[in-house]
């Protein structure tokens, strides 16, 4: 194997901790260091932790501007460095810092010529490329800038851009039953309410951005729990063509990140996929290919319908790696780029 990719994860928060370990369980990878801001719980836990993370790696942690080292050292937090140390000594950076945020920090990886790759909470200008690591891979190799698609998009295109390469997708339209918030969040509040937003939702026109040969439009509602969203989608073939449950399925069945279940085997909802995701044993209780329901996988005259689950806290870390595999130029197809971040992070054993 070659000298390994090094790499930083700026912002260590929900996503920032399973980029880090993501990054961690990757064999042709090198998690150099994490940064942050001040002393959070996760920090905390992870220095209670000896600053162990995934695969018994070592988490180097740097501070970035504004931070105040004696809350560390209060702590008894190990510091490495500042966040432009991190910068310095990694190829790429994956930028998690909270939204708006990652454009600031661009001005840096600029100013120290240090590729990134931003989340989806920062606008689509801030990269070169609106990425997704099965629909359009090859357009992020040697990029520079890339930005991940949200946890609603990037598991909604898996289903999507499987089954236009299989039958070829003219439309969809999508509803989306959204969290309000991440486990451990209080800042959207106590509610026991449903909430509309207006139409078309973001992850429709993300889709066309990243897909633009596929008409999308779609409603969110945000409900008042925690454990993951849940999409329905109905597509309909090009040139009117009928999409069989049949076909579909076997798409569906043959996608790494895609896990097809049924209600009679427990999967009754969002917190099944939790349970058995910690029943596992993952960190975190973390999951990261999409649940789809066989059982929702419907016929409406030549469309197909079909519901999935995403667990909006880890979906996003597959695709990052795929991003910085084809940002690097690690892989240039899709095909090696994804099969190689499914081997480390041990993506579809179950299908085996």
């Amino acid at each position: 194997m070659g000298k390994k990719i090094r790499v930083g994860v700026a912002g260590y928060g929900t996503i920032g901790q399973r980029l880090a370990d993501g990054v961690a369980m990757q064999g042709d990878m090198e998690l150099v260091g994490i940064a942050d801001l001040a002393p959070t719980l996760s920090i905390r836990a992870l220095a209670e932790n000896d600053m162990i993370g995934a695969n018994n790696v070592k988490y180097n942690l740097y501070l970035v501007d504004g931070a105040d080292k004696s809350a560390f050292d209060a702590q008894g937090i190990p510091v490495a460095g500042t966040f432009e140390d991190l910068i310095k000594s990694v190829d790429i950076m994956l930028d998690s810092a909270p939204g708006g945020v990652g454009a600031k920090n661009k001005v840096l990886y600029e100013k120290l010529g240090v590729k990134a790759i931003f989340q989806g909470g920062e606008k689509n200008s801030v990269a070169d490329v609106f990425f997704h690591g099965y629909a359009n891979y090859e357009k992020g190799v040697n990029a520079n800038y890339l930005k991940l698609t949200s946890c609603n998009t990037t598991g909604l295109i898996r289903t999507v851009d499987a089954l236009d390469r299989a039958i070829g997708i003219e439309k969809v339209a999508i509803t989306i039953i959204r969290r309000v918030a991440d486990p451990g969040d209080y800042h959207r509040g106590l509610t026991n309410a449903l909430q509309m937003e207006k139409a078309p939702t973001h992850q429709a026109v993300d889709l066309m951005t990243i897909m633009p040969h596929v008409d999308a439009t779609g409603i969110l509602v945000h409900t008042p729990v925690t454990h993951g969203h849940i999409i329905t989608v109905l597509a309909t073939a090009k040139d009117g063509k009928k999409i069989t449950k049949e076909q579909a399925l076997e798409v569906f069945q043959k996608h790494p990140r895609i896990r097809v279940v049924s209600i009679d085997e427990g999967f009754k909802g969002n917190a099944s996929f939790f349970k058995y995701a910690r029943d596992l044993g993952h960190r975190r209780g973390d999951m990261y290919e999409i649940g789809l329901w066989e059982d929702s996988i419907v016929e409406s005259g030549n469309d197909i319908m079909y519901a999935i689950n995403i667990p909006q806290e880890s979906v996003t870390i597959p695709e990052t790696i795929d991003g910085i595999r084809a940002a690097m130029g690690m892989q240039l197809t899709r095909e090696e780029g994804t099969t190689e971040t499914n081997k480390y992070l041990g993506i579809g054993k179950f299908k085996k």
